[in-house]
């Protein structure tokens, strides 16, 4: 059993500790060492005083593991499984008294920390063999991906001259490009040593780096794939499709406000009545800052639901008997917030614009006027 220098520090610190007694002789710690289809041995990993001594491992059958007056073995022990020993000896007999408590102390201290020590080998190899399956995953995503692509692109060729079913395919590349950014993301993510921890951060990490988004980019060149998206989606589902009548002109993070709002524009499509309509509205204010909002003409969320949808994990009773793990709009308001904006529920579509369904839901996304300056 290999044991991390973290244990090995908090053992050595342990068995200073009895420096003041001149009661005991020597302490050695040991961890077991599975046998070939025996006992396990115990390996020597630390002992008092350190005196440089070569420890030699002690075998099922040593002659150490024999009771002596002077010498006992307290066992660091999970459940029924052995994980080591403390050996005690000592020239005073009887044994002093509070030894064996202090002894006993010690030990319980050393198991604790060995299982932990268990714990994070076991979730260090587990997460070794998810990050390779991954990366072996994502490396064959890669394939039929570029097969899409080939395809879609001698497809356009072929459609040059067909308006009515060119912006299908090219629809169809554009989602294949929006797939592509989510694996290289996943790939870059392998790559990493390690993220920085979320308490180190001036925001919490919410996305991948590299699916932000460069700062300064223009919304309304993400927002186009994502209403094409949506539009096919309608026309596939016979509902009614409301795109907004102007694209705003808001620059920043983009990638991130383009996440927020497809997670929203899937919602609506997932969890609306398959009749119901479903649109975008876009409203600037006079302070330069944006309001854009999707909205659906569906049953609307119930009213002890409506704060409850933005917590993580949360799922409302539309969404039970559906896939989905509760995240979309946790992270959708924590991406809204982190940009200086917000994303709240409004009572109802008509809350945007008389025009629109006075019945329904509308989530709406507020993004701040850039900075001057």
């Amino acid at each position: 059993m290999q044991v991390s220098t973290r244990f090995l520090s908090l053992l050595h610190f342990q068995l200073a500790q009895f420096a003041d007694r001149s009661d005991v002789s020597s302490l050695v710690v040991y961890v077991t060492q599975p046998g070939d289809g025996g006992p396990p041995s115990l390996v020597p990993i630390g002992q008092w005083p350190r005196d440089g001594r070569a420890l030699p491992t002690v075998a099922a059958d040593s002659p150490l593991r024999m009771p002596a007056e002077g010498r006992r073995w307290l066992p660091l022990r999970q459940e029924q499984i052995l994980l080591g020993a403390i050996q005690v000896e000592t020239n005073t007999l009887p044994w002093p008294d509070g030894l064996s408590q202090r002894l006993q102390a010690v030990a319980l201290c050393l198991t604790e920390a060995l299982c932990l020590d268990l714990d994070q080998k076991r979730l260090a190899e587990s997460l070794h063999q998810q990050q390779e399956q991954l990366a072996l995953l994502v490396h064959q995503l890669r394939n039929p991906l570029a097969a899409l692509r080939t395809f879609g692109q001698l497809l356009l060729r072929r459609l040059e001259q067909d308006s009515l079913n060119r912006p299908l395919v090219e629809g169809l590349l554009a989602e294949e490009r929006q797939l592509n950014r989510y694996v290289e993301a996943i790939d870059e993510l392998q790559g990493m040593e390690a993220l920085p921890a979320a308490g180190n951060l001036a925001h919490p990490l919410l996305l991948p780096p590299t699916l932000s988004g460069a700062e300064g980019q223009p919304l309304a060149d993400l927002l186009i794939p994502l209403l094409q998206r949506a539009s096919a989606t309608a026309a596939l589902q016979q509902r009614a499709w409301h795109p907004p009548e102007h694209l705003p002109d808001w620059c920043g993070d983009s990638g991130s406000a383009a996440e927020v709002l497809a997670n929203l524009l899937e919602n609506a499509f997932r969890y609306s009545q398959s009749q119901a309509p479903i649109g975008l509205y876009c409203q600037k204010t006079e302070a330069g800052s944006w309001l854009i909002s999707v909205w659906d003409g569906g049953e609307p969320i119930a009213n002890s639901e409506r704060e409850a949808i933005f917590g993580r994990g949360f799922r409302g009773q539309a969404g039970q008997k559906l896939p989905g793990t509760g995240v979309g709009l946790a992270l959708a308001r924590d991406l809204a917030r982190s940009l200086g904006g917000d994303l709240v529920l409004l009572p109802s579509p008509a809350a945007l614009d008389p025009a629109l369904p006075a019945r329904g839901n509308a989530f709406q996304l507020s993004l701040p006027a850039p900075t001057t300056a």
